[in-house]
């Protein structure tokens, strides 16, 4: 797999390039986490820019959790960049949050902007943003919020897109959570963004791996794994010497790692023109669709089974809700799932919205009149 080198282009031709790379070769942006000094920049974007590198990051402004940590150099990194894509011919985009760093990004010749997760869960400020960037063109990637709620998201983009915007891309960077026991540093919870895609299939999509990972050595795992998903690019923080960076450390790669990693990453085909496998899939489909038919029917059947439940219950003066009979559930089809070999928390997970189902039913039927049952 090769990756082009694209000169500057033109707001315009941007556009042309957003859609052009939805047909299989993913676009990349690189760069460090932060812009820590004109050496580091000039340096990085000098290993970078003969991947063929679509785009340059690097953090100008740094939101911290807590305060004393280093929070970005500000105008003077806009400089550095600037005169890195004027040396190396490398387009570049850095977060904003405010509408001071908007007009600062413009001044310096940014070529995108992106808004980070901790801005997107406010709508109000994101107005702003939006606000401040009408009329300018400029294209705007914005970060999932940090929880994991498809409908703040959408929203925040919508808000750019009724401001008359018309490139504005998502970016997925993981969600926020208590505990990072699966190993990541943002959850990925891939059914979000999977579910932004279903309902905006025509907007890009690019990977966060760094932050979704949060330790190097599965960035190559998280963005091959974006990609299988049909993303559209990858945003992947890239540092000359990364256990020397000033801010996330643990998740920044070097140039040459970047290198090994895009060649090893497998771009697939949405569609094939193959008869052959057109045929065999269509087949399995059609299986798979009666199958579908099926578990709809089953579904029905058991909210039927759970209707009589509730009238007895009712005749009983039972509560709907009976803890032992959930825990009996739960022990049951995690025993079922060690026999096929399907994933216990999948399972839970769907019984869960089942189980959700049932006792609203048989709420309804214990007299209920607050929750609505869809007939």
């Amino acid at each position: 797999m090769q990756f082009h080198y694209l000169p500057h282009l033109s707001y315009h031709s941007y556009i042309c390039i957003m859609s052009f790379f939805k047909t299989g070769k993913p676009f990349i942006i690189a760069g460090p986490c932060s812009a820590e000094t004109r050496e580091q920049v000039l340096l990085t974007a000098s290993q970078l820019a003969p991947l063929g590198i679509n785009m340059f990051r690097a953090g100008v402004w740094k939101p911290r959790t807590r305060p004393g940590s280093f929070e970005g150099n500000g105008e003077q990194a806009l400089q550095w960049l600037q005169e890195t894509k004027q040396l190396y011919n490398l387009k570049f985009t850095i977060e904003v949050a405010e509408p001071e760093h908007i007009e600062l990004a413009l001044k310096y010749g940014a070529d995108a902007l992106w808004i980070g997760a901790r801005t997107t869960v406010n709508p109000f400020h994101v107005q702003r943003l939006a606000d401040t960037l009408k009329g300018t063109g400029i294209p705007v990637m914005v970060k999932n919020p940090v929880n994991p709620d498809v409908d703040l998201w959408v929203g925040a983009i919508e808000r750019f897109e009724a401001a008359g915007l018309t490139e504005v891309a998502a970016i997925h960077r993981g969600f926020s959570g208590y505990s990072s026991a699966v190993g990541y540093r943002n959850q990925p919870n891939w059914p979000i963004p999977i579910e932004l895609k279903r309902r905006r299939p025509e907007l890009t999509i690019v990977c966060d791996p760094s932050h979704i990972s949060g330790k190097r050595n599965r960035i190559a795992e998280v963005a091959q794994k974006a990609l299988d998903m049909h993303f559209d690019g990858l945003m992947i923080e890239t540092h000359p010497s990364p256990d020397d960076a000033w801010t996330d450390a643990k998740q920044q790669i070097t140039p040459a790692q970047l290198s090994e990693i895009l060649k090893k990453l497998i771009v697939r085909d949405e569609f094939t023109n193959d008869m052959d496998t057109q045929v065999q899939l269509e087949y399995i489909r059609q299986l798979m669709d009666a199958v579908d038919a099926e578990i709809i029917d089953l579904i029905a059947k058991r909210m039927e089974l759970s209707e009589k439940v509730g009238e007895v219950k009712k005749q009983a003066n039972m509560t709907a809700y009976q803890p032992s009979r959930w825990r009996e559930i739960v022990e049951t089809t995690s025993e079922r799932c060690d026999v096929s070999g399907l994933d216990k928390d999948f399972i839970v997970d769907l019984y869960e919205k089942i189980h959700h189902e049932s006792i609203k039913r048989q709420l309804y039927i214990l007299g209920n009149a607050q929750i609505e049952i869809k007939k």
